[in-house]
């Protein structure tokens, strides 16, 4: 399937959706620092273009599309935000869906944080995805029980040209796993430490992890240990000269970026886009998911059409 992923970042939607076969045909995002590591690690073209442009869907439109895949910046919906869909990003939503009603590939993705359903802009968007023909599966994941080493939930909206709601709900469901990934589980004890610090949004919350659980949600930013810090009842160990946060490059094997994956650039641009990320293997268990549901439908057609065969012929 002809794969076009807008919103690209530096590429974790795009490496999921192509290590399930897909085939990568064009990324747009306007942040250039993303666009350059996005270019050192895929062959096909991408383009440094804002999504309200008036010649995106034109340029779009040239590489016919099976799928467009993306996930609109989603500070605005975050709990890592200020949570202010008038700040303008959360309209970056709509354009996405106004431009899958354009174009009418045969499916879309849109992946966002999980906040989006207290949203006001997400009716709006599923209004224009339905009066544009698609069936419409939406599900809130957990990473860790999709093949990666964080506990970190996304909201995931699948549409199928002409199909029906909720098609692949089973599909997202019944492929998780049992228990959630760990950290040791997916790396062993390649990052050398057993715990780890993640500086936490409120000193009410824990800050200190262990690599046997899934680290919580990597974000755009990672501060070092306060002098002042002190140990939360919740902390997995005591503060020491030992802990340390997880650096940038660690930060990417969390995201389930491989380590042949290459990222150039400055500290905070690189903490920034591994943040932003898609955790290539959650983007790879939903893409999966949807080439099964194919399969099995592809199947369940060819069967019946035998059925149908067979029938005309006895009728004969």
């Amino acid at each position: 399937m002809k794969t076009v992923d807008l919103f690209a970042g530096c590429g974790g939607l795009s490496l999921g959706f192509q290590n399930a076969g897909f085939d990568l045909v064009a990324a747009f995002d306007n942040w250039l620092p993303a666009i350059e590591v996005y270019r050192q690690n895929f062959h096909h073209p991408i383009f440094e273009k804002d999504i309200f442009q008036e010649d995106l869907c034109t340029i779009i439109s040239r590489f016919h599309p099976d799928i467009i895949i993306g996930g609109p910046p989603c500070q605005d919906f975050s709990s890592a935000g200020k949570r202010d869909e008038n700040l303008g990003r959360a309209d970056l939503t709509i354009a996405f869906a106004n431009i899958i009603s354009q174009i009418k590939p045969n499916w879309f993705v849109m992946e966002n944080v999980d906040r989006i359903t207290k949203s006001q802009i997400l009716p709006t968007a599923l209004e224009i995805f339905k009066k544009a023909g698609y069936g419409l599966t939406c599900s809130i994941l957990n990473a860790s029980y999709c093949g990666v080493p964080q506990a970190r939930k996304r909201y995931f909206l699948i549409g199928q040209l002409h199909g029906e709601d909720n098609a692949l709900s089973n599909y997202l469901i019944k492929h998780q796993s049992k228990k959630p990934m760990t950290i040791f589980d997916y790396l062993g004890h390649d990052l050398g430490i057993e715990y780890f610090y993640r500086h936490p949004r409120s000193y009410k919350r824990r800050a200190i992890f262990s690599i046997y659980e899934p680290s919580p949600t990597v974000r755009g930013v990672n501060r070092p240990i306060p002098k002042t810090y002190k140990k939360h009842e919740g902390d997995a160990c005591d503060v020491n000269e030992k802990l340390r946060p997880l650096s940038t490059i660690e930060r990417s094997y969390i995201q389930t970026f491989p380590k042949t994956f290459k990222f150039q650039g400055n500290k905070s641009d690189l903490e920034q886009m591994i943040g932003n990320a898609v955790p290539v293997k959650l983007a790879e268990y939903v893409a999966r998911c949807i080439l099964q549901y194919i399969q099995d439908s592809s199947e369940h057609t060819s069967s019946q059409l035998t059925n149908l065969q067979l029938q005309l012929f006895e009728s004969v």
